[in-house]
């Protein structure tokens, strides 16, 4: 499996084409639609996978829906394991940041796609519309519960490791 990640519009979104082959999965694809189009090249999108509503993640969804004709992969979705052509992965829904929040998790490639659910060394905002610190501090703990080995690849800033967040992000340790 390989990612590329595209740092899209003006809050510096980080937009991901997963791909396996020929196939990609498009995560969070929040603005400037040429340049995840120019990343995508000639690569066949399968799905879009949406980490959370907010404007910042969305903002090239509904051109790129038309475009390619896939289907959405969001909050309304169960918690359980997903099989989209090459792409296997499960769902996990991780509240707080806001009420749409979901985590992606890719359990053979030890990797999640967190939005803003966790940044390195710090978390989403739960002072937002439809944030919850006590859905946050929920979901913290349940992701707690995964290997430390897992990396994540959050909505914005850099890629981090589960086990370095368990150690050094102060909310991890406040969760209980």
């Amino acid at each position: 499996m390989k990612i590329e990640k595209v740092e899209v519009g003006y809050l510096e979104t980080n937009c991901y084409i997963v791909s396996i082959d020929d196939k990609c999965l498009i995560i969070d694809p929040g603005d400037e639609i040429d340049k995840i189009i120019n990343k995508i090249d000639n690569l066949k999108p399968v799905g879009i996978i949406i980490t959370h509503y907010h404007f910042d993640h969305i903002g090239a969804l509904n051109k790129l829906i038309d475009k390619y004709n896939v289907k959405v992969i969001d909050y309304k979705l169960e918690e359980k394991e997903y099989n989209i052509d090459k792409f296997k992965f499960k769902i996990i829904h991780t509240k707080g940041h806001d009420n749409t929040c979901i985590t992606i998790y890719f359990e053979k490639e030890k990797i999640m796609f967190v939005g803003d659910f966790i940044f390195k060394d710090s978390i989403g905002r739960t002072d937002l519309e439809n944030g919850n610190n006590f859905d946050m501090f929920a979901s913290i703990n349940k992701i707690k519960q995964y290997p430390d080995d897992i990396m994540l690849y959050p909505g914005h800033g850099d890629i981090t490791n589960l086990g370095y967040e368990k150690e050094n992000n102060i909310y991890f340790k406040s969760a209980q």
